[in-house]
């Protein structure tokens, strides 16, 4: 008898664990993403992010500052990670381990490719941190995007990196370092 009191013990822990994992993960207001761009040869970048939602507020220039360095995401620090070197914006990123940032205004986004990896999004390490800061391009969305977006649209043996949310796209070409 004491046996199966204990067995059914541990069945019950389990699975309250595995409900509580769970909702855990459900609720999370901005839950991870992922974007990935390959190469030939099977070289490719991936960024690691949280998605952040809209809400009904207005982002650039309010929730997002215009000016000042932002995460390009929730939570954890955006990550992008390359196992091949790369000329992203005309600059040269060897392979390796990065924290991505991005500083907004209304015509013009900075990307900021920090050195520090591991952190939590905020605060930004600083300029001393910055391995690069590159120039990216800003259109308008035919729509408002209700969920913060980075995607990848491959063009011949480049990759351009977008970050899409509410009604603006800020992107940046990337190309394999031959």
């Amino acid at each position: 008898m004491q046996r199966l009191t204990a067995f059914f013990g541990v069945v019950v822990l389990g699975l309250v664990l595995v409900a509580t994992s769970c909702m855990g993960q459900t609720n999370r207001p901005s839950p991870p993403a992922k974007a990935a761009c390959s190469f030939s040869g099977g070289k490719k970048i991936t960024v690691n992010y949280s998605s952040p939602r809209m809400k009904g507020r207005k982002i650039y220039g309010e929730l997002v500052p215009y000016g000042k360095v932002w995460r390009a995401g929730a939570n954890e620090a955006t990550t992008f990670v390359t196992d091949t070197n790369l000329t992203v914006g005309g600059k040269d990123v060897p392979a390796g381990s990065y924290t991505i940032f991005a500083v907004p205004a209304q015509d013009k986004w900075t990307l900021v490719i920090s050195k520090k990896t591991g952190e939590w999004g905020v605060p930004y390490p600083g300029e001393a941190e910055d391995f690069a800061r590159i120039d990216m391009k800003v259109s308008q969305l035919p729509a408002p995007l209700e969920n913060f977006t980075i995607s990848f649209d491959h063009a011949g043996a480049a990759c351009a990196m977008h970050l899409d949310w509410e009604t603006t796209r800020a992107s940046i070409d990337i190309a394999e370092k031959k």
